[in-house]
Protein backbone atom coordinates (compact mmCIF):
# COMPACT_ATOMS: atom_id res chain seq x y z
CA UNK A 1 0.00 0.00 0.00
CA UNK A 2 1.30 3.44 -0.97
CA UNK A 3 2.13 5.87 1.78
CA UNK A 4 0.36 9.19 1.78
CA UNK A 5 3.45 11.10 0.70
CA UNK A 6 3.55 9.01 -2.48
CA UNK A 7 0.01 10.00 -3.48
CA UNK A 8 -0.45 12.69 -6.11
CA UNK A 9 -3.67 14.21 -4.73
CA UNK A 10 -5.57 14.35 -1.47
CA UNK A 11 -9.31 14.32 -2.14
CA UNK A 12 -12.16 14.86 0.31
CA UNK A 13 -15.58 13.34 -0.34
CA UNK A 14 -18.44 14.51 1.87
CA UNK A 15 -21.34 12.29 2.89
CA UNK A 16 -19.03 9.28 2.84
CA UNK A 17 -21.51 7.10 4.74
CA UNK A 18 -24.11 7.36 2.00
CA UNK A 19 -24.58 5.54 -1.28
CA UNK A 20 -23.21 8.43 -3.35
CA UNK A 21 -20.26 9.13 -1.05
CA UNK A 22 -18.89 5.64 -0.87
CA UNK A 23 -19.67 5.16 -4.55
CA UNK A 24 -17.36 8.08 -5.35
CA UNK A 25 -14.66 6.80 -2.99
CA UNK A 26 -14.74 3.33 -4.51
CA UNK A 27 -14.61 4.78 -8.03
CA UNK A 28 -11.59 6.95 -7.22
CA UNK A 29 -9.59 3.85 -6.29
CA UNK A 30 -9.17 3.34 -10.04
CA UNK A 31 -6.61 6.16 -10.12
CA UNK A 32 -4.40 4.55 -7.47
CA UNK A 33 -2.65 7.85 -6.73
CA UNK A 34 -5.15 9.63 -4.48
CA UNK A 35 -5.31 9.78 -0.71
CA UNK A 36 -9.04 9.66 0.03
CA UNK A 37 -10.66 11.38 2.98
CA UNK A 38 -14.32 10.76 3.69
CA UNK A 39 -16.38 12.99 5.94
CA UNK A 40 -19.44 11.85 7.85
CA UNK A 41 -21.67 12.89 10.73
CA UNK A 42 -21.96 9.30 11.97
CA UNK A 43 -19.72 7.66 14.56
CA UNK A 44 -20.27 4.28 12.93
CA UNK A 45 -20.42 3.99 9.16
CA UNK A 46 -19.05 1.94 6.24
CA UNK A 47 -16.95 4.94 5.19
CA UNK A 48 -13.95 3.35 6.91
CA UNK A 49 -14.03 0.56 4.34
CA UNK A 50 -13.59 2.91 1.38
CA UNK A 51 -11.57 5.92 2.56
CA UNK A 52 -7.96 6.13 3.73
CA UNK A 53 -9.09 8.45 6.49
CA UNK A 54 -12.53 9.30 7.88
CA UNK A 55 -13.22 12.61 9.59
CA UNK A 56 -16.31 13.28 11.71
CA UNK A 57 -17.85 16.64 10.82
CA UNK A 58 -20.77 18.72 12.10
CA UNK A 59 -23.99 18.74 10.10
CA UNK A 60 -23.87 21.11 7.14
CA UNK A 61 -26.36 23.49 8.75
CA UNK A 62 -24.34 23.76 12.00
CA UNK A 63 -22.88 27.25 12.64
CA UNK A 64 -19.32 25.89 12.92
CA UNK A 65 -19.48 23.74 9.77
CA UNK A 66 -17.71 26.15 7.40
CA UNK A 67 -14.81 26.81 9.79
CA UNK A 68 -14.50 23.07 10.41
CA UNK A 69 -14.38 22.33 6.68
CA UNK A 70 -11.79 25.06 6.09
CA UNK A 71 -9.65 23.64 8.89
CA UNK A 72 -9.78 20.19 7.29
CA UNK A 73 -8.76 21.57 3.90
CA UNK A 74 -5.79 23.37 5.42
CA UNK A 75 -4.81 20.59 7.83
CA UNK A 76 -4.69 17.90 5.14
CA UNK A 77 -3.64 20.12 2.19
CA UNK A 78 -6.69 18.90 0.30
CA UNK A 79 -6.47 19.27 -3.48
CA UNK A 80 -10.12 18.62 -4.37
CA UNK A 81 -13.41 18.43 -2.47
CA UNK A 82 -16.41 16.54 -3.86
CA UNK A 83 -19.95 16.88 -2.44
CA UNK A 84 -21.95 13.66 -2.22
CA UNK A 85 -25.04 15.13 -0.57
CA UNK A 86 -27.38 17.87 -1.71
CA UNK A 87 -26.88 19.99 1.43
CA UNK A 88 -23.13 20.22 0.83
CA UNK A 89 -23.59 20.98 -2.86
CA UNK A 90 -25.84 23.90 -1.97
CA UNK A 91 -23.68 25.19 0.89
CA UNK A 92 -20.39 24.87 -0.97
CA UNK A 93 -21.93 26.65 -3.94
CA UNK A 94 -22.76 29.61 -1.67
CA UNK A 95 -19.23 29.64 -0.23
CA UNK A 96 -17.41 28.57 -3.39
CA UNK A 97 -15.01 31.53 -3.50
CA UNK A 98 -14.03 31.16 0.17
CA UNK A 99 -13.24 27.49 -0.31
CA UNK A 100 -11.33 27.99 -3.55
CA UNK A 101 -9.26 30.72 -1.87
CA UNK A 102 -7.73 27.94 0.25
CA UNK A 103 -6.20 26.43 -2.88
CA UNK A 104 -8.60 23.51 -3.24
CA UNK A 105 -10.59 22.60 -6.35
CA UNK A 106 -14.32 22.45 -5.54
CA UNK A 107 -16.13 19.96 -7.79
CA UNK A 108 -19.29 21.96 -8.39
CA UNK A 109 -21.36 22.54 -11.49
CA UNK A 110 -22.22 25.91 -13.04
CA UNK A 111 -23.30 28.00 -9.99
CA UNK A 112 -26.46 29.26 -11.71
CA UNK A 113 -27.51 25.70 -12.55
CA UNK A 114 -26.91 24.54 -8.98
CA UNK A 115 -29.07 27.37 -7.66
CA UNK A 116 -31.87 26.72 -10.16
CA UNK A 117 -31.96 22.99 -9.41
CA UNK A 118 -32.49 23.71 -5.72
CA UNK A 119 -35.95 25.08 -6.51
CA UNK A 120 -37.94 22.95 -8.94
CA UNK A 121 -40.44 25.73 -9.65
CA UNK A 122 -37.75 28.19 -10.71
CA UNK A 123 -36.17 25.40 -12.73
CA UNK A 124 -39.51 24.79 -14.48
CA UNK A 125 -39.90 28.51 -15.22
CA UNK A 126 -36.49 28.45 -16.92
CA UNK A 127 -37.58 25.50 -19.10
CA UNK A 128 -40.79 27.35 -19.92
CA UNK A 129 -38.89 30.53 -20.79
CA UNK A 130 -36.82 28.58 -23.35
CA UNK A 131 -39.83 26.59 -24.59
CA UNK A 132 -38.12 23.28 -23.90
CA UNK A 133 -40.33 20.65 -25.49
CA UNK A 134 -39.71 18.03 -22.78
CA UNK A 135 -40.92 20.07 -19.80
CA UNK A 136 -43.64 18.55 -17.65
CA UNK A 137 -46.60 20.90 -17.10
CA UNK A 138 -46.41 22.26 -13.55
CA UNK A 139 -48.20 24.77 -11.34
CA UNK A 140 -47.99 26.37 -7.89
CA UNK A 141 -51.64 27.48 -7.95
CA UNK A 142 -53.75 25.57 -5.44
CA UNK A 143 -56.44 24.09 -7.68
CA UNK A 144 -57.32 20.40 -7.63
CA UNK A 145 -58.72 20.61 -11.18
CA UNK A 146 -55.57 22.00 -12.82
CA UNK A 147 -54.53 18.53 -14.04
CA UNK A 148 -56.34 15.31 -14.71
CA UNK A 149 -55.82 12.63 -12.09
CA UNK A 150 -53.48 11.10 -11.34
CA UNK A 151 -51.11 14.04 -10.89
CA UNK A 152 -48.08 14.62 -8.69
CA UNK A 153 -47.37 16.83 -5.70
CA UNK A 154 -43.62 17.38 -5.72
CA UNK A 155 -41.42 19.14 -3.15
CA UNK A 156 -39.89 22.29 -4.61
CA UNK A 157 -36.61 21.33 -2.94
CA UNK A 158 -34.80 17.99 -3.04
CA UNK A 159 -33.81 15.36 -5.56
CA UNK A 160 -35.12 11.95 -6.55
CA UNK A 161 -38.51 10.58 -5.54
CA UNK A 162 -38.34 11.71 -1.92
CA UNK A 163 -41.54 13.37 -0.76
CA UNK A 164 -43.54 12.77 -3.95
CA UNK A 165 -47.28 12.31 -3.52
CA UNK A 166 -49.32 10.69 -6.29
CA UNK A 167 -52.81 12.21 -6.21
CA UNK A 168 -55.53 9.92 -7.49
CA UNK A 169 -58.51 11.41 -5.62
CA UNK A 170 -59.29 14.62 -3.76
CA UNK A 171 -58.68 12.95 -0.38
CA UNK A 172 -55.03 12.50 -1.41
CA UNK A 173 -54.78 16.21 -2.20
CA UNK A 174 -56.59 17.88 0.71
CA UNK A 175 -53.93 17.33 3.45
CA UNK A 176 -51.35 19.25 1.40
CA UNK A 177 -53.36 22.32 0.33
CA UNK A 178 -51.52 24.67 2.69
CA UNK A 179 -48.14 23.56 1.35
CA UNK A 180 -48.86 24.08 -2.35
CA UNK A 181 -46.88 27.03 -3.62
CA UNK A 182 -44.61 27.44 -0.62
CA UNK A 183 -43.23 23.89 -0.30
CA UNK A 184 -44.95 21.85 -2.99
CA UNK A 185 -45.73 22.21 -6.67
CA UNK A 186 -48.31 20.37 -8.74
CA UNK A 187 -47.16 18.47 -11.80
CA UNK A 188 -48.76 16.46 -14.54
CA UNK A 189 -48.19 12.72 -14.15
CA UNK A 190 -46.26 11.38 -17.12
CA UNK A 191 -45.06 8.00 -18.29
CA UNK A 192 -44.71 4.92 -16.11
CA UNK A 193 -42.27 3.58 -13.54
CA UNK A 194 -41.15 1.08 -16.18
CA UNK A 195 -39.91 3.79 -18.55
CA UNK A 196 -37.75 6.00 -16.36
CA UNK A 197 -34.17 6.81 -17.30
CA UNK A 198 -31.09 8.36 -15.75
CA UNK A 199 -28.48 9.82 -18.09
CA UNK A 200 -25.07 10.89 -16.83
CA UNK A 201 -23.09 13.34 -18.92
CA UNK A 202 -19.63 14.81 -18.43
CA UNK A 203 -19.38 18.35 -19.82
CA UNK A 204 -16.21 20.36 -20.35
CA UNK A 205 -15.89 24.00 -19.25
CA UNK A 206 -17.63 25.12 -22.46
CA UNK A 207 -20.60 22.80 -21.76
CA UNK A 208 -19.72 20.45 -24.58
CA UNK A 209 -20.59 16.78 -24.16
CA UNK A 210 -17.46 14.70 -23.60
CA UNK A 211 -18.97 11.40 -22.45
CA UNK A 212 -22.37 9.86 -21.67
CA UNK A 213 -24.06 6.78 -20.28
CA UNK A 214 -27.78 6.07 -19.95
CA UNK A 215 -29.61 3.64 -17.69
CA UNK A 216 -33.19 2.52 -17.64
CA UNK A 217 -33.96 2.35 -13.95
CA UNK A 218 -36.30 1.33 -11.20
CA UNK A 219 -36.26 3.41 -8.03
CA UNK A 220 -36.12 2.15 -4.47
CA UNK A 221 -38.54 3.72 -1.98
CA UNK A 222 -35.68 5.84 -0.62
CA UNK A 223 -35.33 7.49 -4.04
CA UNK A 224 -32.09 5.95 -5.32
CA UNK A 225 -31.67 3.60 -8.29
CA UNK A 226 -32.35 -0.01 -7.25
CA UNK A 227 -32.33 -1.79 -10.64
CA UNK A 228 -30.65 -0.40 -13.76
CA UNK A 229 -30.09 -1.53 -17.33
CA UNK A 230 -27.76 0.14 -19.84
CA UNK A 231 -29.61 1.49 -22.89
CA UNK A 232 -28.68 3.37 -26.08
CA UNK A 233 -27.59 6.88 -25.11
CA UNK A 234 -28.39 8.38 -28.52
CA UNK A 235 -32.10 8.44 -27.65
CA UNK A 236 -31.33 11.34 -25.29
CA UNK A 237 -28.63 13.24 -27.16
CA UNK A 238 -30.82 15.89 -28.86
CA UNK A 239 -32.62 16.75 -25.62
CA UNK A 240 -29.39 16.99 -23.67
CA UNK A 241 -27.82 19.24 -26.33
CA UNK A 242 -30.81 21.56 -26.02
CA UNK A 243 -30.66 21.51 -22.20
CA UNK A 244 -26.93 22.23 -22.31
CA UNK A 245 -27.62 25.39 -24.32
CA UNK A 246 -30.13 26.52 -21.67
CA UNK A 247 -28.22 25.65 -18.47
CA UNK A 248 -24.51 25.51 -19.46
CA UNK A 249 -23.56 22.55 -17.22
CA UNK A 250 -19.93 21.82 -16.34
CA UNK A 251 -18.52 18.47 -15.18
CA UNK A 252 -20.61 15.49 -13.99
CA UNK A 253 -24.32 16.15 -14.54
CA UNK A 254 -27.26 13.78 -14.19
CA UNK A 255 -30.49 14.03 -16.22
CA UNK A 256 -33.63 12.10 -15.33
CA UNK A 257 -36.29 11.42 -17.94
CA UNK A 258 -39.52 9.52 -18.45
CA UNK A 259 -40.92 8.39 -21.77
CA UNK A 260 -44.48 9.66 -22.28
CA UNK A 261 -46.41 8.88 -25.47
CA UNK A 262 -43.07 8.16 -27.16
CA UNK A 263 -41.68 11.56 -26.16
CA UNK A 264 -39.01 12.30 -23.56
CA UNK A 265 -40.09 14.30 -20.51
CA UNK A 266 -37.50 15.77 -18.15
CA UNK A 267 -38.08 14.95 -14.48
CA UNK A 268 -35.09 16.91 -13.18
CA UNK A 269 -31.40 17.66 -13.48
CA UNK A 270 -29.12 16.66 -10.61
CA UNK A 271 -26.04 18.87 -11.12
CA UNK A 272 -23.55 16.59 -9.38
CA UNK A 273 -22.49 12.95 -9.14
CA UNK A 274 -25.61 10.99 -8.20
CA UNK A 275 -26.61 7.73 -6.54
CA UNK A 276 -26.12 5.58 -9.65
CA UNK A 277 -22.42 6.41 -9.85
CA UNK A 278 -21.16 3.04 -8.57
CA UNK A 279 -23.42 1.23 -11.05
CA UNK A 280 -22.22 3.40 -13.93
CA UNK A 281 -18.63 2.71 -12.93
CA UNK A 282 -19.20 -1.05 -13.20
CA UNK A 283 -20.31 -0.55 -16.81
CA UNK A 284 -17.17 1.42 -17.70
CA UNK A 285 -18.21 4.99 -16.91
CA UNK A 286 -16.12 6.37 -14.05
CA UNK A 287 -17.20 10.01 -13.72
CA UNK A 288 -15.31 10.52 -10.44
CA UNK A 289 -12.03 9.58 -12.09
CA UNK A 290 -12.95 11.74 -15.09
CA UNK A 291 -13.39 14.71 -12.77
CA UNK A 292 -9.89 14.33 -11.34
CA UNK A 293 -8.42 13.64 -14.78
CA UNK A 294 -10.03 16.75 -16.26
CA UNK A 295 -10.05 19.35 -13.48
CA UNK A 296 -6.76 18.36 -11.81
CA UNK A 297 -4.61 16.88 -14.58
CA UNK A 298 -6.08 18.82 -17.51
CA UNK A 299 -6.68 15.64 -19.50
CA UNK A 300 -9.13 15.61 -22.38
CA UNK A 301 -12.14 13.39 -21.58
CA UNK A 302 -13.20 10.93 -24.27
CA UNK A 303 -16.17 8.62 -24.45
CA UNK A 304 -15.29 5.34 -22.68
CA UNK A 305 -16.37 1.97 -24.01
CA UNK A 306 -19.62 1.12 -22.23
CA UNK A 307 -20.56 -2.47 -21.42
CA UNK A 308 -24.22 -3.40 -21.72
CA UNK A 309 -26.05 -5.28 -18.99
CA UNK A 310 -28.24 -5.03 -15.92
CA UNK A 311 -27.45 -4.15 -12.29
CA UNK A 312 -29.37 -4.83 -9.09
CA UNK A 313 -28.52 -3.31 -5.72
CA UNK A 314 -28.49 -5.35 -2.54
CA UNK A 315 -27.47 -4.86 1.08
CA UNK A 316 -23.95 -5.96 1.94
CA UNK A 317 -22.21 -6.37 5.30
CA UNK A 318 -18.88 -4.64 5.91
CA UNK A 319 -16.95 -5.87 8.90
CA UNK A 320 -14.29 -3.88 10.74
CA UNK A 321 -12.43 -6.30 12.99
CA UNK A 322 -10.88 -5.41 16.31
CA UNK A 323 -7.18 -5.74 15.47
CA UNK A 324 -6.48 -7.01 18.99
CA UNK A 325 -8.46 -10.15 18.23
CA UNK A 326 -6.83 -11.01 14.89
Amino acid sequence: MQSRKDRKYTILVSGASGIVGYGILRSLRARNDCFLIGTTIYDESPANCFADLVELVPKTEAPRYLDFLKELITKHSIDMIIPAIEADMSYWNTHREELEALGTTVLLNNPELVTLCLDKWQFYKKLEEHNYRGRILSSIECNYHTFNTPFILKPRNGFGARGLVKVEKEEDYSPFIDQIGSNLMMQEYVGTDEEEYTVSVFFDRESRIKSMISLKRKLAKAGYTEVAEVVDVNIFRDDILQLAQIFHPVGPTNFQFRMHNKELKLLEINPRISSSTSIRCKFGYNESKMAVDYFMDGEEIVQPKISYGKAMRYTEDYIIYDSNNI
